[in-house]
């Protein structure tokens, strides 16, 4: 099985396993009681139902409509797959749903249908407004998308976007604003030269020209040469474009002198020679997917004066529609725009602009391992994981729309608005993709003690195409090589060691292992048939610098999996106590959780330096600390063993760290409750925002916990993150699955950068 038949089966996985498919839907009220769903239902309903019949506004105030978009599409134009029709393109629309939830907490339906005219579908849409906030047009061919989104927005009176047209256009056209600034060069002035006449293109030429391109500059092609005026096959909206100009039939030719060049046609149609025949200072957007018209370390090399943009997230300046869509709907839904026009689209260009001029905020250059991100060549549009997107674009989006009339809602506050916007980014994992960015900008070598699973295979093979880690696999060779043949899983060249059969490293990985321990009962005989065990080799492994950290304890007890590492590595210095910590992704954002896995009944001491080391290790992952130490009194109103030693414990990490965000002893629910605790204890240091970090008093509590939020909660456990080591060593819950192992892995690559 090749790699690509491998990742064929990955994608089918991923849509198949469990619930099929990618969203749900669920409810945002409580549920749980006779009373509760006679409020939901009959004979409840019946009262916003006459509200809004009275008012039809109120449609806004007592459902869903005004945060809801329908996804809708009749599967003509599908990606690259093309007219696959409406169930095939279904996955695509989910995965657009998928995007507006993550990036701009929208919610979605996801409409396929089936109608083959322009009449059809209008009439379909058309009948659904009542539903939707806002509708988005998606894989519909040219020319009937053009025809389609018109006749919607004239008739429609909510927000109609086709975002294969549009969202192409504005992240270009912020794109062409800071090339053309930093090359020096006038937009009035630029010659440009398009390869490509589909919906995307023509979409980016109109909006090129509301910016100051002039008509005269330009020279568009498509697959039957250039578009001019002696063409008889071209549509009115095409026509629109063509030039006059008889001296100028190949791209070759138009190319010379030109000052951009635009691409949404097909790989490799712009030579090198193509490139060095453009003005000074030239400007090159090759968008086609996957492969670019012409290749990024080709047109970077071929001269030293290009500012070089592709639709590829390997390369620098990635044209991602991702930056646009979710912050123009999600602007234009809060204010009830009627449409989403001109003025809108041009105030999202402008936005993402001047976002890009902005300091560049620690989690992205941290994310992209960049120490000096700022405006210029490799830097002329915004990263997709810049979290300022949202309030930047959907505030300017929504300004455009009070501003030009289309709002039937006005914000007065937009401070109070912003802080909004970044409440609703706690509803997502974005934390995980943020250190799979990071982990991917460095990857490091990840040995595998228990390599002969599928599970750990599975999770190597995924971080090893992802380019997160390179993994080192321990085990029978044979097993091993069983499992990966019989799963199909596809490695390439993958470095597999069996301990048990002895390697020229194990006698160096024996003597060390004896010089540590021979003061603590283990003989050198001992030590060399320890080092046969596949968690000392691996310990030893990444003590030595041959791998760079160790994954384990899928299939064997925490602690068994722990004590290699102690008497290999050991811990930090100055570090007396390993701690534990999980994070738990929950939809009010990331909630750190410790000590969870390793000491059963911590001092007020240990509960210090395990604060310590917890409280530095959130903060590599960008976030700010706020610390409670919990117990189930609240600030002395009750003794006893535990409420005391979280007081000492308060007092002595005030101490220590005057800078740290800590507050105790509490109960769980006033650390989470911001108002609870303010109103209650209005002195405490967490008054403002509720606590992201819980520290227990000891391991049953802490254990528990997370166990069962786990498991009742509707989160996500990311861990156990190991802390105090001297070198990465991470130890997985035991029967962990793939993606919770891919995590790990994650977590583990970012510790050893």
């Amino acid at each position: 099985m090749n790699k690509a038949t491998n990742r064929k089966q990955d994608a089918l996985d991923y849509h198949s396993d469990g619930r099929p498919g990618k969203i749900e839907v669920v409810p945002s009220k409580p549920t749980n009681s006779q009373r509760d769903l006679a409020l939901a239902y009959s004979p409840g309903v019946a009262e916003p139902c006459m509200e809004i019949y009275r008012n039809p506004e109120d449609v806004y105030k007592y459902t869903a409509k005004g945060n809801l978009v329908a996804v809708i599409s009749n599967g003509t134009a599908v990606l690259g797959l093309g007219n696959i029709g409406p169930a095939a393109s279904k996955p695509v629309m989910e995965g657009k749903g998928l995007l507006f939830k993550i990036f701009a907490d929208i919610d979605v339906f996801d409409l396929e249908i089936n109608a083959t005219t322009a009449d059809e579908f209008v009439n379909v849409v058309k009948a659904l407004e009542p539903t939707f906030g806002g509708v988005n047009l998606e894989d519909i061919a040219a020319p009937m998308c053009f025809e389609i989104e018109r006749r919607l927005k004239e008739e429609m009176n909510i927000p109609v976007m086709h975002d294969d047209q549009h969202g192409t256009a504005i992240i270009t056209s912020a794109a062409l604003l800071n090339a053309c600034e930093l090359q020096h060069k006038k937009i009035e002035k630029i010659k440009l030269v398009v390869s490509g006449a589909g919906a995307a293109a023509v979409s980016c030429i109109k909006l090129y020209l509301k910016l100051g391109v002039k008509k005269e500059n330009m020279l568009v092609f498509d697959k039957d040469g250039i578009v001019n005026v002696d063409r008889t096959d071209l549509d009115p909206m095409r026509m629109e474009f063509a030039t006059p100009r008889k001296d100028i039939s190949t791209l070759a030719e138009a190319m010379k002198g030109a000052d951009v060049f635009l691409g949404l046609s097909a790989a490799n149609v712009v030579s090198v020679a193509m490139v060095q025949s453009m003005a000074k200072n030239p400007i090159v957007f090759a968008l086609a997917n996957p492969d670019p018209e012409i290749a990024y370390d080709l047109a970077i090399n071929s001269r030293k004066d290009i500012i070089m943009a592709t639709g590829r997230s390997d390369f620098p300046n990635q044209v991602n529609n991702v930056l646009g869509f979710p912050y123009i709907f999600r602007g234009a839904l809060d204010v009830r725009a009627t449409s989403i026009n001109e003025e809108m689209k041009l105030a999202a260009v402008r936005a993402i602009a001047e976002l890009t001029k902005l300091p560049v905020p620690e989690i992205v250059h941290l994310a992209y391992k960049a120490k000096n991100l700022k405006f210029g060549k490799d830097y002329i549009i915004p990263k997709p994981i810049d979290s300022r997107l949202i309030g930047i674009v959907s505030t300017a989006v929504a300004k455009a729309a009070m501003e030009s009339g289309v709002a039937r809602k006005h914000i007065t506050d937009w401070n109070a608005y912003q802080e909004e916007l970044q409440i609703r980014l706690g509803a997502d994992d974005k934390i995980l993709r943020n250190l799979a960015s990071k982990a991917k900008s460095a990857p490091k070598r990840v040995v595998f003690a228990e390599a002969d699973n599928y599970k750990i295979l599975k999770a190597a093979q995924i971080v090893k195409d992802e380019g997160i880690a390179t993994p080192i696999l321990l085990g029978n060779v044979a097993k091993i090589q069983k499992i990966i043949l019989e799963h199909g899983i596809e490695f390439g060249d993958v470095e597999i060691i069996d301990p048990w059969q002895g390697t020229e490293e194990s006698d160096k990985f024996a003597d060390h292992l004896f010089q540590r321990r021979q003061r603590r009962g283990i003989t050198l005989y001992e030590a060399k048939k320890l080092v046969r065990d596949r968690n000392y080799y691996g310990a030893s492994m990444v003590e030595f610098g041959q791998a760079d950290a160790l994954i384990s304890g899928l299939t064997k007890n925490y602690k068994s999996t722990l004590k290699p590492a102690l008497q290999v590595i050991g811990t930090k210095p100055g570090v007396k106590k390993i701690a534990g910590m999980y994070m738990m992704l929950t939809k009010k954002g990331p909630v750190f959780l410790g000590d969870t896995t390793v000491n059963p009944d911590p001092t007020a001491q240990d509960m210090v330096d395990i604060t310590g080391m917890i409280n530095e290790t959130i903060k590599e992952f960008n976030i700010t600390p706020r610390i409670a130490l919990l117990s189930y009194s609240n600030f002395g109103s009750n003794t006893g063993s535990v409420p005391d030693k979280m007081r000492i414990a308060t007092a002595l990490l005030k101490e220590k760290y005057p800078d740290m965000i800590v507050d105790g002893e509490m109960q769980a629910n006033f650390a989470m409750n911001a108002e609870l605790l303010q109103s209650n204890y209005p002195f405490s240091s967490l008054k403002g925002s509720p606590a992201n970090t819980l520290i227990f008093p000891n391991l049953e509590s802490g254990n528990v916990a997370y166990k069962l939020l786990q498991e009742l909660g509707n989160v996500e456990a990311v861990g156990p993150i190991l802390l105090g080591l001297n070198k990465p060593v991470h130890v997985l819950q035991m029967d962990s699955s793939v993606r919770e192992i891919v995590n790990m892995i994650t977590i583990a690559v970012v510790d050893a950068q």
